[in-house]
């Protein structure tokens, strides 16, 4: 439930439980009244049937002096209070004060007969009036007045209970209050901040699940999700800075056997005035080489650093494939003849593709050079570009088909496949990182090492995917995916 929600059903709980509970007090305090009055009813009933009798006297109910009631007076006490008058309505006698006493006093006539031969209940007394008769005259009245002097006592002490348990249920439900306010708001909002103070401080949070579903449990797992981010960006600039380093350390390791050659080559040049005419071109021809390996490494350098800092989402254009697959996959068959490599081209391409001309000519390339470079004399080399309409080739190895045919489902695949050694199952996941190489390929002096690391990012700028497959003692392959256009 959310906060608000909670908030406004909690003050209407609030604002109705005490006047509930004041209520249902309220009616047991009358119930009780109820059950204690018919037993004070019945009470008062026995304790006027006891006076009743002795106030029957004729004698009575006539002016005379106040010793006469002696009898009368010995009934009376604190709490019994009698009454009584002449048929005319004069009062004989009273122990009621301002009634007059003895005769001297008369009332309303119509007041004195009201209510005869019934018991009126108020809330201090219990009242009796009865006639006297004889022969069939009235010789008077009598009125009897018992105080409900216990009842009195029993409302006191009954309101002073209700306000006492009326006031415990008000502390109690403030606690209630409190603890779910507590429990609510405070506490959940206090271990988050415990929590943000700790992530700032860069102490280590055990994970937690929230199931709150209000704001609050919102805002934490808001602050959870903002963590695991934080820590991703953080793991990643970590991983970007040991990249750094070893592209630092794996450049200046590169750079040094070209340079130390250079140097060598450009001092004999200078020095050595016995070299030939054709020592000299050889050893120029080796300068430029190794020049034009520097070049290259630090093309690719600064290929591989624009592609990891830039924001910008490469421009794609639309292709017609069989045209311009035709055009990708052409020119290789010169380097190939001349290092005495058999080429096998395929193209089946029928779709049209959204890509970077130049980006996808550089990822080809690249991987063409790799395949070349790590292919022995007299072996093959086989590439393709097959859409995903069309069978794989029979050139495909064995070891790779079924792989190959699952991976590619729904795209366009670029395949590159060489005779060689392979690549051990080790060294397959590290082959796209910057500057690696398998082992005894960094010093040959034909790659930076970030050829295959820059063509994954740039399939990946266009939506697309990069695979490598080796067998060892068979051969290579390498494969890249692209999302054909459809209607």
């Amino acid at each position: 439930m959310k906060i608000k929600q909670w908030l406004m059903v909690s003050f209407f709980i609030v604002m109705l439980l005490p006047v509930v509970a004041l209520y249902f007090l309220y009616v047991s305090i009358s119930n009780l009244d109820e059950s204690q009055a018919f037993v004070e009813f019945v009470e008062m009933n026995n304790k006027m049937e006891e006076i009743e009798p002795k106030l029957l006297n004729p004698k009575f109910y006539k002016l005379q002096p106040k010793e006469q009631f002696a009898d009368i007076q010995a009934l009376e006490n604190e709490s019994i209070k009698i009454t009584l008058y002449r048929p005319d309505g004069v009062v004989v006698y009273s122990s009621l004060p301002g009634q007059g006493s003895y005769g001297f006093s008369t009332i309303n006539i119509d007041q004195v007969y009201r209510n005869l031969n019934e018991i009126q209940k108020n809330s201090r007394t219990y009242t009796l009036k009865k006639t006297v008769v004889n022969n069939g005259d009235v010789l008077g009245i009598f009125e009897i007045s018992i105080a409900r002097e216990d009842w009195i006592e029993g409302v006191n002490n009954r309101y002073m209970y209700l306000g006492v348990y009326f006031s415990i249920f008000v502390i109690l439900l403030y606690i209630v209050v409190v603890i779910l306010l507590n429990r609510k708001l405070n506490r959940p909002l206090s271990h988050l901040q415990a929590q943000m103070t700790a992530f700032a401080n860069g102490d280590k949070l055990p994970n937690q699940i929230c199931d709150s579903k209000d704001e609050i449990g919102e805002l934490i797992k808001h602050f959870w999700k903002m963590k695991e981010q934080i820590e991703q960006t953080q793991a990643a600039l970590v991983v970007q800075q040991k990249e750094k380093e070893f592209i630092v350390a794996s450049l200046s390791h590169d750079l040094k056997t070209p340079l130390t050659v250079i140097r060598a080559y450009t001092e004999a040049l200078q020095n050595d005035k016995t070299l030939s005419e054709q020592e000299k071109a050889e050893y120029n021809d080796i300068l430029f080489e190794k020049l034009e390996y520097m070049k290259r490494m630090l093309d690719d350098l600064t290929i591989h650093t624009a592609l990891q800092s830039s924001t910008q989402q490469t421009e794609l254009v639309e292709v017609d494939g069989e045209e311009y697959f035709d055009m990708l996959i052409s020119g290789y068959d010169e380097p190939c003849n001349r290092k005495g490599i058999s080429l096998h081209v395929d193209q089946s391409v029928k779709e049209t593709y959204k890509v970077d001309p130049k980006h996808m000519v550089r990822i080809v390339d690249n991987i063409m050079g790799n395949a070349i470079r790590h292919t022995e004399k007299g072996n093959r080399i086989w590439l393709a570009a097959i859409s995903s309409n069309t069978k794989l080739p029979d050139w495909v190895f064995k070891n790779f088909f079924e792989d190959v045919e699952v991976w590619r489902k729904e795209g366009t695949v670029i395949l590159i496949q060489n005779e060689g050694n392979g690549i051990p199952n080790e060294q397959l996941d590290k082959v796209f990182q910057p500057f690696y190489q398998a082992e005894g390929a960094r010093n040959n002096g034909g790659s930076s090492g970030l050829g295959l690391s820059i063509a994954k990012l740039l399939m990946e700028q266009q939506n697309g995917k990069i695979r490598i497959w080796s067998a060892e003692k068979e051969g290579t392959l390498l494969a890249c995916w692209l999302e054909e256009s459809r209607e």
